[in-house]
């Protein structure tokens, strides 16, 4: 299964790392939400160190809910108590050295372990929150911080053919983090992304962040996806 992730690379902006992938995971039943900022408030919560990036000249931030499962490295089996939680995160779009990828404002999980284990790891900014996933329905909200997330959707259609913004978004083949006040990069891999449409009979998103506040009254185009598996590589430091 690896070994075929692997071999599907005519899509992805620059070729594998050179050496070995580190973790397997996959990120299943994902919500897609996205909202259009304004650089300069964009800017104010991204480092300096990042460059923003932009599609025709237009700044994103992105909500996105979905459940994490089978997380492991290399040579381990996944441990579904710790593996296997539900997560949203809060991310934008930067480069670096040529290399277009996502920042984590800030990541959300279910489960106290997980977001332990996760954030020691990794150096993301991971936090507890109270979440619940069934079919069709999404709840998560932060005890600690203005964050919620309410929805009661419905899965449509495939969609035949992604508009340019629509890949932009997802097709990210790299993430930066700071640890320790250095920049690290995290590459990862994956076959193209398939979306469908979703409906909602009920949608709430409140994360209020410095200077902007993400309601879904600013939603632009939402999708759903059934999900990806995914390689990645360790950290490497950038500066």
């Amino acid at each position: 299964m690896i070994k075929e992730i692997l071999q599907h690379v005519e899509h992805r902006p620059w070729d594998l790392p050179k050496d070995r992938w580190k973790y397997y995971q996959e990120w299943n039943r994902l919500l897609f939400f996205h909202f259009e900022v304004p650089f300069d408030v964009l800017r104010a919560l991204v480092p300096k160190a990042l460059e923003l990036d932009s599609f025709e000249g237009k700044y994103y931030i992105s909500v996105v809910p979905f459940t994490m499962e089978k997380i492991r490295p290399r040579m381990l089996p996944s441990v579904g108590f710790v593996s296997n939680f539900d997560e949203l995160n809060v991310r934008t779009y930067v480069v670096k050295e040529g290399k277009a990828g996502v920042y984590f404002l800030t990541i959300e999980g279910g489960k106290s372990l997980s977001v332990f284990v996760s954030k020691q790891l990794s150096g993301l900014p991971y936090e507890k929150a109270t979440m619940k996933r069934s079919k069709g329905v999404y709840t998560s909200s932060n005890p600690k911080k203005p964050f919620q997330f309410e929805a009661t959707y419905a899965i449509g259609n495939l969609v035949q053919q992604k508009n340019p913004l629509q890949v932009w978004l997802t097709e990210r083949y790299c993430l930066y983090v700071y640890v320790k006040n250095k920049l690290y990069r995290y590459q990862i891999h994956h076959k193209v992304w398939e979306l469908k449409e979703i409906e909602f009979d009920q949608l709430k998103i409140a994360y209020d962040l410095p200077g902007i506040q993400l309601t879904e009254k600013e939603v632009i185009a939402p999708n759903y996806s059934d999900g990806i598996q995914v390689v990645a590589w360790g950290k490497e430091k950038v500066e």
